[in-house]
Formats: structure tokens, C-alpha cells, sequence
């Protein structure tokens, strides 16, 4: 990993999801990006909110990536760089089927050569070949 900012790089699903909680800006990259997984896993949201208010909040949620963002095709590229992050998750011991999203999310990073930017940098533990940016979870900040 190297220290400061980055042109560009690739927000995971959860740090879309906290984006505008993030406090900590120069911990993402100049123009952040999201992959077409990031699209679909934020299509989900909606259709399996418990209520109403949920549900209009993750509606919300999707259409403002799907204005802010061009995502990153799922490619031919990424499907490639996937068979290096599922090994890669298989020799560190977990199931790459557990981590599909995160590990297709992580492909289409590497595809592309660009970092990728999270809250959650467990969710992408053992992937040789990610430059992972951990950004600070907002939850977890102390006043």
C-alpha cells in the first residue's frame, strides 16, 4: 500500500453505502469509481428493505450511484483477474463462493489496475494482488 491520494480507485459495496458519512475525504481517491457488482449489489437493497422507509432510502441510495457513477464492467479482464482472487481466497482458507461480490468487486479492481477503497478491509483479507486502501468506518471513529 503507499500513503496519500490517488487519481483514481474503486469504492467497495459498504463504502458507497457509507459515503456521505465519511468524514475522513483525503482517505478516497480524487475520482472514486464503482464496479457494475457494486451496481447490482445496491439493486438488491430495495427489493428486500423490512419497510417503506427502508426501502425509499436504498432506492435513493442506488439512483444517486447510478447518476454519480459509470461503473467498471464486470469484463472479460475481470473474469480472468477472478480466477487469481478466488485461489487467492482458497489458499488463505476461506470460500470464495461467501465472498463472491467482494471478490468480483476486487477482480474488476485488479483488471483495471486501480486500488481499491474500503471500510471493511477484512471483507478482502488474503487477495494477493489488490492494492487495498483501507478508509477509516465511520462508526468506529472516536471524537
Amino acid at each position: 500500500m503507499t500513503a496519500g491520494p490517488v487519481p483514481r480507485g474503486v469504492l467497495d459495496t459498504s463504502t458507497v453505502i457509507l459515503l456521505e458519512r465519511i468524514t475522513d475525504v483525503l482517505s478516497l481517491p480524487g475520482e472514486p469509481m464503482i464496479t457494475a457488482v457494486t451496481l447490482a449489489e445496491l439493486s438488491v437493497g430495495p427489493l428486500v428493505a423490512a419497510n417503506p422507509q427502508e426501502q425509499a432510502v436504498r432506492q435513493l441510495r442506488l439512483q444517486q450511484a447510478e447518476a454519480d457513477f459509470r461503473p467498471l464492467p464486470f469484463d472479460a479482464a475481470a473474469a480472468r483477474s477472478f480466477g487469481r482472487v478466488a485461489a487467492s481466497l482458497r489458499r488463505g482458507g476461506g470460500k470464495s463462493s461467501a465472498r463472491a461480490f467482494d471478490a468480483m468487486i476486487a477482480a474488476t479492481a485488479i483488471a483495471n489496475d486501480l486500488p481499491l477503497f474500503t471500510c471493511n478491509p477484512s471483507d478482502f483479507e488474503n487477495i494477493n494482488e489488490l492494492d487495498l486502501r483501507p478508509i477509516p468506518h465511520p462508526d468506529q471513529l472516536r471524537d
